[in-house]
């Protein structure tokens, strides 16, 4: 059983939906995003085929010899885009580093783009290795997650009593990414690191796991929460940028990934909903009262979303550990 709520969506995107279906689905969403900052999404209108067609092309890159993979190394590209690499990532400290391997990837614009032109960390070309059906199905699966996260955004809002479009407006040019990850056979019984303790950077993430499991979220009381695979399902959580939005209303939970086991495989794709690099991140008045003080400076998100990389990234902070 899963131990997050399990929430059917598809009353948010059928326009013909009764308003009341629809303003339950919202204030379930709220709820959630009040209490754990954790659920499950069903009826998301994908075509699952299309979401079967990411992972089998993933997995195919993932099985790539080393030496093709860093064609690709996320660690030259300027905007963070590419191969990461075991152990490029270190999300707890104090611990051994992640035992993942990872492609990201974005919008893909040209260097002639203005957005480029003005902030090329966050902005620019993807970087695919030498196959089209790779670059189709990642293309199609991003562009298909894309819609689905807008029309949360907009319950989000709805249900923190704001205008539909409060947050969706400054996501013209986002910089939202998809990321496939492969978390191999685990080295040693003394490894169990797949992912590091930590919260999302973003506004929210929209997760899909295989069957294997591994997924924990850090319940109030401290307690570790499985959050094992539901078929046909999405994790969705809150990321850091909605908690400072809401003032903690909103709860950007931590979590956690234990690696499966010594003979293995397991593949996941969160998706990390980030608005424009220029977005500035505001505290909504409604969320703040005399119980509940402000909290947070207005940051933009870019400023927040590196700030983040360079504490996660050795390539980004300019250190070699």
């Amino acid at each position: 059983m899963a131990s997050l709520p399990l929430i059917d969506i598809s009353a948010l995107l059928n326009p013909e939906a009764d308003p009341q279906q629809v303003q339950e689905v919202v204030a379930t969403i709220d709820a959630a995003c009040r209490d754990v900052g954790f659920f499950y999404i069903t009826g998301y209108g994908i075509d699952e085929a299309l979401i079967s067609n990411a992972f089998d092309v993933a997995s195919a890159f993932f099985a790539l010899s080393e030496a093709e993979k860093l064609r690709i190394d996320i660690t030259q590209s300027p905007n963070h885009r590419g191969y990461g690499s075991i152990g490029a990532e270190q999300l707890e400290a104090g611990i051994p580093a992640d035992w993942k391997e990872t492609f990201d990837m974005a919008l893909d614009l040209p260097v002639t783009h203005p957005y480029v032109q003005k902030s090329p960390a966050f902005y620019g070309p993807n970087r695919y290795p030498d196959s089209n059906d790779f670059v189709v199905a990642m293309e199609a699966y991003y562009q298909a997650l894309f819609p689905v996260a807008m029309r949360l955004l907009e319950a989000m809002a709805q249900g923190l009593g704001e205008a539909s479009d409060y947050f969706t407006r400054y996501f013209t040019t986002h910089v939202s990414v998809l990321r496939m990850i492969h978390y191999p056979p685990r080295p040693s019984q003394t490894h169990e690191n797949g992912a590091g303790a930590h919260t999302d950077y973003g506004c929210i993430t929209l997760l899909r796991q295989d069957e294997v499991g591994g997924l924990q979220v850090k319940g109030k009381s401290g307690e570790w929460l499985a959050a094992p695979p539901i078929p046909k399902s999405f994790v969705v959580n809150i990321g850091d940028l909605m908690q400072r939005w809401t003032n903690d209303v909103y709860r950007s939970t931590a979590h956690r990934v234990m690696s499966p086991g010594s003979q293995i495989h397991r593949y996941s794709s969160p998706f990390f909903v980030e608005p424009d690099f220029d977005t500035p991140v505001s505290t909504l008045p409604g969320c703040v009262s005399k119980e509940r003080p402000l909290q947070y400076d207005t940051v933009s998100s870019g400023e927040w979303i590196q700030s983040r990389f360079a504490a996660t990234y050795a390539y980004k902070s300019g250190s070699s550990a």
